[in-house]
């Protein structure tokens, strides 16, 4: 057992989990808003923060939220995609969170995912740069997948790597597949530009989310073993301020 920096908090439903989350957030837009300041926020995608997004939705909607003074710097996006396809993730973020809010969506940044080979290194120190430019994540929120991966940082991968492309594990792509036309295995890209875990890192806050038995064995191995490149997320127990936010099925094996 690693002695772990990670606090767990374990709800029975992803609902109730992400009230607290959705809280945290709105607190620090608001305070940021009143000193005349951004709030930088770092997002996930996949089907874990969905339930997050629609609570920031209620809460710009029924408890008067504004996102004006939000920038924003998503973990990833597949390499090979345009923003305007629907398995990117430039168009999940604005389907699920973007178009609701009054975010401006000039401030609202996903990696490029269809610049020339030559010029990916390029855009990812640019990446890197405007998050610094930008003040450094405030709350960065994330998921995790069953290689240990957050962001798409598949094992093996130490804890000081910057925003770069990666070759997906078969893992994430077969457990990818399932959002593409008709299942199609071919379909998903084999590559992607992810914010790096020395990135990720570098936050001021992080909000691990993670829902559901199938992801037990994982958080376990995060939170209990040694960091190690054969877990990426495990790098997370280095970080003073890092929060693993389950349901119960999660939690199971903690």
């Amino acid at each position: 057992m690693s002695t772990s920096n990670i606090v767990t908090k374990v709800s029975d439903t992803k609902e109730e989990a992400v009230k607290a989350v959705a809280a945290e957030i709105a607190a620090l837009i608001r305070a940021r808003a009143a000193e005349g300041k951004e709030a930088v926020l770092g997002l996930a995608t996949g089907s874990t923060p969905v339930v997050l997004y629609k609570e920031l939705i209620r809460l710009h909607k029924e408890e008067g939220l504004s996102f004006k003074n939000v920038t924003s710097f998503n973990l990833d996006e597949y390499y090979g995609l345009p923003g305007t396809h629907d398995q990117s993730y430039r168009y999940f973020m604005n389907t699920e969170l973007f178009d609701h809010v009054d975010i401006d969506k000039a401030k609202t940044h996903v990696p490029d995912g269809t610049v020339p080979a030559d010029k990916v290194a390029e855009m990812c120190e640019k990446y890197d740069a405007d998050i610094k430019a930008a003040g450094g994540i405030d709350i960065q929120i994330l998921g995790i997948g069953r290689t240990g991966h957050i962001g798409f940082n598949e094992p093996p991968c130490g804890p000081d790597t910057r925003t770069h492309q990666v070759t997906l594990d078969e893992i994430t792509i077969k457990d990818n597949a399932r959002l593409f036309f008709h299942d199609k295995i071919e379909e998903v890209p084999t590559s992607a530009v992810t914010m790096g875990v020395g990135t990720i890192l570098e936050s001021k806050k992080i909000v691990l989310l993670a829902w559901g038995d199938n992801k037990a064995d994982i958080i376990y191995r995060s939170v209990c073993e040694a960091p190690n490149e054969n877990c990426p997320a495990s790098w997370l127990q280095n970080h003073p301020n890092c929060v693993f936010v389950l349901d119960k099925a999660a939690a199971a094996k903690l």
